[in-house]
């Protein structure tokens, strides 16, 4: 190579380095590629994003081609830069260019198109797979024998390197997922999304309206009150019993007798003719399964009972759909519960006000795995039922019970988190 000049072997050495380069980034790109992502490329036709996939199916066969490919730039890189050396500076020139060689690679050829690439993968990955793949071809019969010598060892581990396997997101790794992307969808979109995720995890009874609160129909009552009932009551659909929603007969749907109603034509036969047979769900169902059921049963309204069929509470598909698109109103002061807001900070809340609707009113962190309302955390935790002015500690909330009544909280009086137990959090 006398006949050459140092410019010359200058410029090859930096074409070699740059190769180098393009082999390190590379590799770092196309490990790094959102493979969700490239999917998604995929399937709407784009063609680098097709090569990148079919490359990532086999990643020893594209492992073993870039590693191919650098290690023989690599030596041929140490032995320019040694000659080059050699040539202008004699033994003394190897040695330096020895060292220049150590920095210019390290940070010529990997530390910064490396770090490149992890930044920005699929501009660096896309258009490599269009290299790659018929570079493959070519050099597929050196590429077999490092594989099988690799894959052998490889096998000796228990290891199977025959395919690669696209593992599917956990539940948690989706939450995380869909919390990471507040820049590329609206907070109100993340928040369904959140929404329909958490259906899995909460249950029938997370959400259920109380016994005691649910409003119905008595057909035991007389005949003139019951149509007055009709008349002013705010729902569409209710439950119809005897005696007490212990023995619920059935389902209402008002819409069908309306104008009997306001022609006052209305008589008893007639109610009871269209009334639809309960439907009831165990408390622990989840509320993607109780969805799937309404969808599949056509219900709106379902009763909810415990392991002895005890009636505990009602579930209907507005509150199931409230999951997930939430309140219609982020005022605390509008919230179904009773939440009041006090211009001390603190707040009034009803006892029998669900924990999680408190949470998601006032953005709390109260436990919501034991008892779900206020009442009943107040009594887990003391034992036994408070009397009015005892004050407690939950979750680092100060809650004085205001009021009792029939041996339950009534109302309480509930203070912000201290500051030091949301530091603990």
């Amino acid at each position: 190579m006398d006949e050459y000049s140092i410019g010359t072997l200058l410029l090859v050495l930096l074409i070699l380095i740059f190769l180098s380069a393009f082999f390190s980034g590379s590799e770092t790109a196309l490990m790094a590629l959102n493979r969700y992502r490239l999917r998604h490329l995929a399937n709407n036709g784009h063609p680098g994003a097709k090569q990148a996939q079919s490359l990532l199916e086999k990643p020893d066969r594209l492992i073993g081609l870039i590693l191919l490919g650098n290690n023989v730039v690599n030596l041929l890189i140490a032995q320019l830069a040694a000659y080059i050396g050699y040539r202008m500076h004699g033994s003394f020139g190897i040695f330096v260019a020895n060292l220049i060689l150590i920095f210019a690679i390290l940070v010529f050829a990997e530390l910064t198109p490396k770090t490149l690439a992890a930044l920005h993968s699929e501009k660096l990955a896309l258009p490599a797979a269009r290299i790659y793949k018929p570079l493959l071809t070519v050099m597929y019969p050196f590429v077999w024998v490092a594989n099988f010598f690799s894959n052998s060892l490889l096998r000796l581990f228990g290891i199977n390197v025959e395919k690669s396997v696209l593992t599917s997101l956990s539940h948690d790794e989706l939450r995380t997922a869909v919390n990471d992307e507040g820049t590329t969808i609206s907070s109100e979109h993340q928040q369904m999304l959140l929404g329909v995720l958490d259906l899995e995890q909460i249950t029938a009874e997370d959400i259920m309206i109380p016994k005691n609160e649910i409003i119905g129909i008595d057909l035991d009552d007389d005949w003139e009150d019951i149509v007055t009932q009709l008349k002013n009551i705010s729902y569409t659909r209710v439950p119809v019993y005897r005696d007490s929603i212990d023995n619920v007969v059935g389902f209402l749907h008002l819409r069908k007798f309306i104008l009997k109603i306001l022609d006052k034509d209305l008589e008893r036969e007639d109610l009871e003719k269209v009334i639809r047979e309960p439907f009831f769900i165990p408390e622990g169902t989840h509320l993607k399964k109780l969805l799937f059921e309404f969808q599949a049963k056509k219900r709106r309204l379902s009763l909810v009972v415990d392991e002895f069929g005890d009636i505990q509470g009602m579930v209907t598909l507005e509150d199931l759909l409230e999951e997930i698109v939430g309140e219609f109103t982020n005022d605390p002061a509008s919230y179904d519960v009773e939440i009041h807001p006090q211009k001390d900070g603190t707040f009034l809340v009803d006892g029998s006000s669900h924990v999680r609707d408190i949470n998601k009113a006032l953005t709390w962190k109260l436990h919501a795995d034991g008892p779900k309302t206020i009442n009943g955390i107040i009594l887990e935790h003391m034992q036994s039922i408070p009397e009015p002015g005892t004050s407690v500690l939950i979750d680092g909330y100060p809650i004085e019970v205001v009021q009792i009544q029939n041996n339950a909280v009534r109302t309480v009086r509930i203070s912000p988190r201290l500051p030091q137990h949301e530091q603990v959090a």
